[in-house]
């Protein structure tokens, strides 16, 4: 297949099979190979998506026919598997968070840099069509000044998490549900609204069993001085997702259930927006082939990705010690 950039897949478990569906509705990537430490998993991976099952990680790096990794392995072993691709010269697709510490993180992005290959994070949801309507707006100055935004991202978890998986263990998935999906929504706060200086949060653990919260919220302080709160949770009753985004002269509201609406200053009623449906996976990986070809660069790459930690980790540490806490003083100590 011409032109078309061929991928091995490593750390074969339920967000491997969304990527790999979202491969094969592209015409940009082939999975070629895969790779998990446990022989059934990779040998039923390889069945589904017609790829060859590799022995270990180092078949993998040593094939020339493979151009770069899909890598979603668990948060600690990042950046190994990543410095080990980039040393073997293949580009890196690699799921958020770019680790679990800041200094991991800048590592990851600087082994990249020096070895010379791509190095693309999985932020999709900024990519939704009604988060890129709002963008578009902003930019074009209809929100004037941006004042405030209020988010939630919850899902259900009772009676369905494995409390096996690193995913749920708070050595694994430290912060728990916020660095988990929390983190989707602090990049589209930070998409919309700008960077973030300060950050407050407050965890708790409430429902689910286990050592780690399932209850977050954050109050975000953003470098222009609108003020952010975001709630993630996995003990509510059901999936939902609201994104409000204030503005002197518009605001837009978002929720799962109810779509977009804008009013604009001087309306009494919101007007729907209707945006088109679009497949955000897809997009985030035909970005990472054209990168890899030298076609542009990913949108989301490791000094952001970085960047993006470091809000999740100053809330899990403004919520430790009970004070608010700046990026900076993570961005230096963590």
């Amino acid at each position: 297949m011409a032109g078309v950039l061929r991928v091995a897949c490593i750390g074969m478990g339920w967000w491997s099979d969304v990527l790999a569906d979202a491969i094969n509705r592209s015409n940009r990537i082939e999975i070629v190979s895969c790779f998990s430490r446990s022989p059934d998993k990779r040998e039923a991976f390889a069945k589904k998506y017609g790829c060859e099952p590799a022995p270990d990680y180092e078949t993998i790096l040593a094939d020339q026919n493979i151009e770069a990794i899909i890598n979603t392995t668990p948060n600690d072993v990042h950046l190994p598997t990543t410095r080990q691709a980039a040393q073997a010269g293949k580009h890196v697709f690699l799921d958020k968070p770019i680790a679990n510490t800041v200094s991991e993180g800048r590592t990851i992005t600087e082994i990249c840099r020096k070895a010379g290959v791509v190095l693309a994070l999985g932020y999709q949801r900024r990519r939704e069509s009604h988060f890129r309507w709002i963008k578009s707006e902003i930019d074009a100055g209809r929100f004037g000044k941006l004042i405030n935004a209020e988010a939630n991202i919850s899902r259900d978890r009772l009676g369905k998490i494995d409390l096996s998986s690193w995913r749920y263990q708070a050595a694994g998935m430290p912060g728990g549900v916020m660095l988990q999906i929390g983190i989707h929504y602090t990049d589209v706060l930070t998409y919309l609204m700008g960077p973030v200086r300060i950050v407050r949060g407050q965890f708790a653990q409430l429902v689910l069993p286990g050592d780690n919260p399932d209850v977050a919220s954050l109050i975000l302080e953003h470098e222009n001085g609108a003020l952010s709160t975001l709630n993630a949770s996995y003990a509510s009753a059901s999936e939902y997702y609201l994104m409000n985004i204030y503005g002197k002269e518009s605001t837009a509201f978002y929720d799962l259930f109810g779509g977009l609406r804008v009013l604009r200053r001087g309306e009494t009623n919101a007007k729907s927006v209707t945006t088109a449906k679009n497949d955000t996976f897809v997009e985030e990986l035909d970005e990472f082939a054209a990168a890899c070809r030298g076609e542009g660069k990913p949108e989301v790459g490791g000094e952001y990705g970085t960047q993006s930690l470091a809000v999740v980790r100053a809330g899990i540490l403004s919520a430790r010690e009970g004070r608010k806490v700046e990026i900076a003083e993570i961005l230096n100590n963590d």
